[in-house]
């Protein structure tokens, strides 16, 4: 299949196919059964800013997925209708084309399963899938899209594969980081450059935050809902029924990091100054703390220079379908 979709690529002119930013890989992964297609990519965007997927018509997926904020909020945690308190912070929905599981928690295994939750969830959007279905159904534009894209009327499952589809063309890339990678020596800064040695080395950044995307897509315990003895949120052990794993969240892409404040699956750290001096003091000590979480003895010094290279890992985003 990917061989495939590459060959399918290379074939197709300059303006069908996505661009994809500098140090991410140019395959773009999707499913058999929802590969990128225009018609799906500009139907799943139409729907992804329309509020009235929610109930009361007052939000929509961009509402907590923001494109002026790297495709989250500035909120703690997300906030859905009637100003109801999710209880997480929205995560910034970036390259999840690469993405292994979604959620804090990776309670989804795709795209195609994460992208109904917060439809259906009563404290986010809480609209039935029923009421969804009568609403598409009703909407003469919607009519005629869906049966032009999936051949048929609105269903469900093809709001979830068009929405995932746009979800999968949001690329964040081509940032000053990048470009250093990629051989452009004055792309960052002496100060940068000493941040990068730390992130590689002293920091232990690496242990979570590597490749392309900047995760290792994995869950930890850092500590985070730790507090008085006990844990505020148990994390990913509600999924995955393995004790090792309470208090352990998703580890989050850093790219764009710089515009995503505030920090952490509860949004309990302001700045990235913050989040340094959290992973400095060697997070929060707990019976289930990740192995590599320990204290790292950081100058201040060091401590600037690392939130000067978390700087350099914004970039450009694109999203949707080139025109």
């Amino acid at each position: 299949m990917k061989l495939a979709a590459i060959l399918l690529g290379c074939m197709l002119p300059a303006a069908d196919r996505l661009v994809v930013p500098l140090g991410l890989d140019t395959y773009v992964p999707a499913p058999q059964d929802n590969l990128l297609r225009r018609a799906a990519v500009e139907l799943g965007r139409e729907l992804f800013f329309d509020k009235r997927l929610s109930r009361d018509a007052t939000i929509s997926c961009a509402t907590c997925h923001d494109p002026a904020r790297a495709f989250s909020d500035d909120k703690p945690v997300a906030v859905g209708i009637r100003g109801q308190r999710v209880g997480r912070r929205s995560p910034a929905i970036l390259n999840r084309a690469w993405g292994k599981s979604f959620f804090w928690d990776g309670r989804a295994e795709t795209l195609e399963q994460q992208v109904l939750q917060p439809i259906l969830n009563s404290k986010e959007m809480d609209l039935s899938l029923e009421d969804l279905s009568r609403r598409l159904r009703s909407d003469a534009g919607y009519l005629a899209r869906f049966q032009s894209t999936f051949e048929r009327e609105p269903k469900t499952e093809d709001l979830a594969r068009a929405l995932a589809a746009y979800v999968r063309t949001i690329l964040a890339g081509d940032s000053p980081y990048d470009r250093y990678v990629a051989g452009d020596r004055n792309a960052l800064s002496a100060q940068q450059q000493f941040g990068l040695r730390l992130f590689r080395g002293k920091a232990n950044c690496t242990a979570c935050h590597l490749g392309p995307n900047l995760t290792d897509e994995g869950f930890h315990n850092t500590g985070t809902a730790y507090r008085e003895g006990s844990f505020s949120d148990s994390g990913r052990v509600v999924i995955s029924n393995h004790e090792a794993d309470r208090g352990a969240f998703k580890t989050p892409t850093l790219r764009e990091a710089a515009r995503r404040a505030p920090y952490m699956h509860d949004g309990s750290l302001a700045t990235l100054a913050d989040v340094i001096e959290f992973y400095d003091r060697g997070g929060r000590d707990n019976p289930f703390l990740d192995g590599e979480i320990r204290p790292l003895k950081l100058t201040a010094e060091e401590k600037q220079a690392l939130v000067a290279f978390i700087a350099t890992l914004s970039g450009v985003i694109r999203e949707g379908w080139p025109q």
